[in-house]
């Protein structure tokens, strides 16, 4: 994949653009399996994704001026660089771009300027479903928007006519983070159903999602086949998100149970089960290691399979540690990150990595994710 913007020097963020796609995933399979070479285990070939047009979320850094406002990135001296047509999102996403642009003009939304600390519009977040729904959030600095965003969204869903979802970010502070914590939703509808391998996982606004969808379903087909080839009867799923490792390994004889933090999440978990008509699953608000050797596991039996999907930091020593220690026989874990996830297999000595599959998430970048089978000795 070539890149305007990348040859011209204007982004830089997909540090592997133009390089050979096979090679790309030559050398994460071999960065992986360096980092993983103290566990010696069976590799499948790696997932390819589509090189370009992959991506189903955009997070765009609103910048310039309310008569002429940018979407895509900052530069070094905090203004506004356009990405409107970035070869990673699909051609439904790259759609929305204009008229966002035109609609940020037309209610009158100045950009926030990260230099001067003024204005309020800070980002325009974009999420397109397997079916071509969309969710559009504006993330602003005060709730003062709100009127002119309700006012013009009859006009944004006219150029906008599979625009389901709609909602406010309120994010006051000056600091480099994405969201602040309030969110309103300004549509009837409240979720996106993103389809999944015959599943509609329903997708809140601060809920998290993988961003490419095609290898997302890959990486659930992956781990079901493994979880029906050691045949639990009984699974935790813990930092499920909206449940798509839980609804994927729920099943006649089979109890699971979904643990996250986000009770949106859980709500959305609870909405796509009760969709789907599958009874076999319980979602649970809680965090991942305290369900675990907490109180909220204490009247319930230790299941057969652990499923763990945590971010970039890996589970840690303290959950490492009680599956060590729990008598577990399996557990599927889903890592972002090979290092965290060596640091974690360590602490699990008795819990041997069996196989694993990388799954290329992230083309054009040096990230990726690979899942890991481990059994008791």
């Amino acid at each position: 994949m070539q890149c305007s913007y990348f040859d011209a020097g204007r982004c830089r963020s997909c540090t592997l653009m133009g390089q050979d796609y096979g090679i790309q995933l030559a050398d994460k399979q071999a960065h992986c399996r360096d980092v993983l070479a103290d566990f010696p285990m069976a590799w499948s070939e790696p997932v390819r994704s589509a090189e370009s047009g992959f991506r189903n979320k955009a997070k765009m850094v609103v910048g310039g001026t309310v008569a002429a406002p940018t979407l895509g990135i900052l530069d070094r001296a905090g203004h506004g660089v356009d990405l409107s047509d970035c070869g990673l999102y699909p051609v439904n996403l790259a759609a929305t771009f204009a008229p966002l642009a035109a609609f940020i003009t037309r209610a009158g939304l100045e950009p926030y300027d990260v230099p001067g600390r003024r204005g309020q519009l800070k980002y325009v977040i974009v999420t397109a479903s397997p079916d071509g729904e969309l969710m559009v959030r504006f993330v602003v600095r005060t709730a003062e928007l709100l009127r002119r965003i309700r006012a013009e969204l009859p006009w944004l869903r006219e150029q906008l006519p599979t625009l389901a979802v709609v909602s406010a970010n309120i994010h006051p502070e000056h600091k480099a983070v994405l969201e602040g914590s309030e969110e309103i939703v300004l549509t009837e509808q409240e979720s996106l159903p993103m389809r999944v391998n015959g599943f509609g996982l329903h997708l809140r606004p601060r809920s998290f999602f993988q961003t490419n969808t095609a290898v997302a379903a890959a990486l659930y087909r992956q781990a079901t086949q493994w979880l029906d080839q050691i045949a639990p009867e009984s699974v935790w799923d813990l930092y499920c998100g909206v449940g798509g490792f839980a609804l994927h390994a729920a099943g006649p004889g089979r109890s699971v149970i979904g643990v996250e933090t986000s009770s949106e999440a859980i709500a959305s978990a609870r909405r796509s089960a009760a969709e789907a008509s599958v009874t076999e699953v319980e979602f649970v608000v809680g965090d991942a290691g305290k369900f675990a050797f907490g109180s909220a596991a204490s009247t319930r039996d230790v299941p057969d399979l652990v499923i763990v999907n945590p971010p970039r930091r890996g589970i840690g020593p303290e959950l490492a540690g009680w599956l060590e220690s729990s008598g577990v026989r399996s557990v599927l874990y889903s890592s972002c990150r090979a290092e965290s996830l060596a640091r974690d297999l360590a602490a699990m000595p008795s819990l041997r990595p069996r196989r694993a599959r990388l799954l290329d998430m992230f083309p054009q970048t040096d990230h990726y994710e690979v899942l890991v089978e481990l059994r008791r000795d």
